[in-house]
């Protein structure tokens, strides 16, 4: 698939659940926030069938999100059905990696190809703080977990504020040096206004080449991060919303006042 500027469209992350386990500071309220109601959110057999019409359509990368996806009931029966589908070339799962100590063995039987794992300090302290509740010893259990179950390359996800020099980064990247993990360096972005840049480590926020759609967990096709538009497959069906989606996929982002980081899927 390519979009009116030629970009060609192969990737498809799609956010399961926007439950999470964790209440990161820059994410959402330490109250947490309304979630959607089990009936909005796509069934499995949904999710399938939109990425089946995307992979016919030429996507062959996917990647599960959330909120946290390890939260979603029998996550793990999921990640099967797509993984049974033949054209997907890249299979990956973005985690925060408190479950992954429980799951990985199970997902990479079920076909799933590597994870990235958000840790954006290595301090037992400050993760807590940053995550309101979270324990960082299972983020390290779930990188174990998920080295020896072959779901690699294992990526880390470090949230910046201005820089990769600030140091809980450069802690971070030397933990990552240590154990061969790769490190992604993501500096912390605002949907309203607009603020994002070129990820450091990948290939997210730069806008000449973006290559992905996203799949909300209420069946959203949307065309950009940054961006109101967003094309139901129930109302539309698979094929007329991903065509709607490519059809006004940007230039380059600009804002989006109608979603949230933890209901879109980063």
């Amino acid at each position: 698939m390519y979009d009116r500027f030629n970009r060609k469209i192969n990737y498809l992350r799609i956010s399961v659940t926007d439950r999470c386990n964790l209440r990161c500071v820059y994410c959402m309220p330490e109250e947490g926030v309304k979630l959607l109601d089990h009936k909005d959110i796509l069934t499995f057999d949904e999710i399938v069938q939109v990425t089946k019409t995307a992979v016919r359509k030429g996507v062959d990368k996917v990647r599960l999100t959330g909120g946290e996806p390890l939260v979603r009931k029998n996550i793990v029966d999921l990640v099967r059905m797509i993984g049974e589908i033949e054209g997907i070339k890249d299979y990956g799962m973005t985690t925060n990696g408190i479950l992954l100590d429980r799951f990985a063995n199970d997902l990479a039987k079920a076909g799933l190809q590597r994870v990235n794992i958000s840790l954006d300090t290595v301090n037992a302290e400050k993760y807590k703080q940053i995550t309101r509740i979270g324990d960082i010893q299972k983020v390290f259990d779930g990188i174990k977990a998920a080295r020896e179950a072959g779901l690699e390359p294992i990526k880390i996800n470090c949230v910046i504020k201005n820089n990769s020099q600030e140091p809980d980064a450069v802690e971070v990247a030397e933990f990552c040096r240590k154990n061969d993990l790769k490190v992604r360096f993501i500096k912390e972005m605002d949907l309203e206004t607009g603020s994002f840049s070129i990820v450091e480590g990948g290939f997210g926020g730069d806008c000449a080449h973006c290559n992905r759609l996203r799949l909300t967990s209420d069946g959203k096709i949307k065309p950009c991060l940054f961006s109101d538009l967003g094309y139901s497959v129930r109302e539309l069906g698979a094929e007329k919303a991903i065509g709607l989606a490519l059809q006004n996929k940007p230039k380059s982002g600009h804002s989006n006042h109608t979603s949230k980081f933890y209901n879109i899927g980063g």
